[in-house]
């Protein structure tokens, strides 16, 4: 059966979509709210401080084999496992939020003290500064010699401020996530470097009385600023009980082998609220990653005015690009990383994937997303809702993929690492927002055609559904002929019905 996208199906979908979301509500979020289950049309307004922890050796752990087999995926999955186990109890000894757990990146959030409270605002970044302190501490306690797993090289990024809080997801594995500047300006501070430590934007710097600086993502806290914030902020938690409670929990919950097996594919009917350790999932596949360019400055400047619309366009694009994924070309979505959506695809049968076929389905998928974006935008414009600035960066790579969950039973946190997984992320940031990037594995074991379309540079712009299938298919490859052909033979009905209907009148005239 040919994956292939079609217009009147993206066209009807999004219609609907927006019919969703036709009366949205914006609520300031206040004490004893809940964060759970927010309605796809209504989102908090939410003041906090924002945390982004960065495990900066996750590519060490991935490279300690040659070959990228089972032994790499094994002990990387436990070097997560161990260390989400630890800054889970952080987390809630803190008083904090846990928003995602992305394979090397923690993001966080604290909401208390509220505004109500006299300097609350400087109070929630000192706690959050010295909640990374602690991570930072713990993590460095939380390796494993006997099964070569090293302690974590954490680098933090924290900013403060006003963000949305919508709803994460669907059937019963809702969680919030944060739309606005503080979310990503912490991310960027995390993910700004190389180098370990605590970074602060400027406008947390200036909340807890510090002076602004030209490069924030290069300027990290120093041991006594640290030090200051640790004693007001008065955690009422050491690094040495949090470790204690950790040893004893793994002790009395043991986390086990992870053993792998393959998925007969489509990707598309893995279940992986099923998936423990002991039951994950392995075997080669394409990761894409498909982010929404210019969201960031957009939220910025709607928040005040039009909240609304920010909800609106996020939760038709979002809803829009997961159903390609999964149900135009049977990917499986693991997750929306803020605004971006990371999926999987694989072509081939429970004992071997095909490597081309999977490779320039992933091409043709990465066309559909696009065309579908693209489409989205045309269809809120005619709803008199502004996009303007919004792109959709695309990059995906070929490789050996994992699927699991890590943590603790009753709160377990999907994942999907692999060198692949991080290459299609590094593909995706260096687009902009009319590019779609491939990456170097998924090029060398693509078709001619499908590397003809790349080009040296492996990079291509506005690369929409129709000028994928027509670039593979006229250089030969075999999956676009075959979608080209099965588009020609589902038409070919009408297109006889209307030829019969010009015919008959002028022959009967004769």
């Amino acid at each position: 059966m040919t994956k292939s996208w079609k217009y009147e199906q993206a066209a009807d979908h999004i219609k609907k979509k927006i019919k969703d979301v036709e009366t949205v509500s914006i609520v300031d979020y206040r004490r004893d709210m809940s964060l759970e289950s927010i309605p796809t049309n209504k989102a908090y307004r939410v003041d906090g401080v924002h945390l982004y922890a960065d495990i900066l050796n996750l590519s060490e752990m991935l490279s300690v084999t040659s070959e990228e087999g089972v032994t790499c995926h094994r002990r990387t999955l436990r070097f997560l496992n161990l260390h989400y186990r630890a800054v889970h109890r952080i987390l809630d000894r803190c008083d904090a939020r846990r928003v995602d757990f992305h394979n090397q990146r923690l993001h966080s959030v604290l909401t208390k003290p509220y505004n109500t409270e006299t300097d609350a605002e400087a109070k929630r970044v000192r706690r959050s500064v010295a909640m990374a302190q602690l991570i930072i501490d713990v993590l460095q306690e939380t390796g494993d010699a006997d099964e070569k797993i090293p302690a974590a090289k954490v680098r933090v990024g924290i900013d403060t401020g006003t963000a949305l809080a919508v709803n994460n997801g669907r059937r019963g594995g809702r969680e919030p996530l944060f739309l606005g500047a503080p979310a990503n300006h912490a991310a960027k501070m995390s993910g700004g470097g190389t180098k370990p430590g605590i970074f602060l934007t400027n406008q947390a710097r200036e909340a807890i009385g510090l002076d602004s600086v030209n490069k924030p993502a290069v300027t990290p806290l120093t041991a006594a600023e640290i030090e200051d914030c640790e004693e007001k902020a008065e955690l009422g938690v050491s690094k040495e009980k949090i470790v204690e409670e950790w040893e004893d929990d793994l002790e009395a919950n043991p986390i086990g082998a992870f053993d792998f097996s393959r998925h007969t594919p489509p990707l598309r009917t893995l279940d992986i609220t099923k998936l423990t350790p002991g039951n994950s999932r392995r075997q080669e596949a394409a990761s894409a990653y498909a982010d929404i360019d210019g969201f960031t400055a957009f939220v910025a400047d709607h928040i005040d005015e039009e909240a609304e619309d920010v909800v609106r366009v996020f939760h038709v694009i979002r809803a829009e690009l997961d159903r390609v994924l999964t149900c135009d070309f049977d990917g499986r979505r693991i997750r929306f990383i803020g605004d971006c959506l990371h999926g999987l695809l694989c072509n081939g049968t429970v004992q071997v994937t095909d490597e081309a076929e999977t490779i320039s389905t992933a091409t043709l998928c990465a066309g559909a997303l696009r065309s579908s974006f693209e489409l989205c935008l045309e269809k809120l414009g005619d709803e008199g809702i502004d996009t303007t600035g919004l792109g959709l960066a695309i990059g995906f790579e070929f490789g050996p993929m994992t699927v699991t969950r890590l943590g603790m039973r009753g709160d377990r946190v999907r994942c999907s690492v692999s060198r692949g997984v991080l290459a299609s992320e590094q593909e995706q940031t260096r687009c902009s927002g009319d590019e779609t990037a491939i990456g170097p594995l998924a090029y060398g074991a693509a078709t001619q055609a499908v590397r003809d379309l790349f080009g040296s540079k492996r990079k291509v712009s506005g690369l929409d559904y129709n000028e994928a299938v027509e670039a593979l298919s006229e250089k030969g490859d075999g999956t676009a002929k075959a979608v080209k052909a099965a588009a020609f033979a589902a038409a070919a009905p009408a297109i006889a019905a209307a030829s019969d209907r010009i015919v008959r009148p002028y022959a009967e005239s004769r």
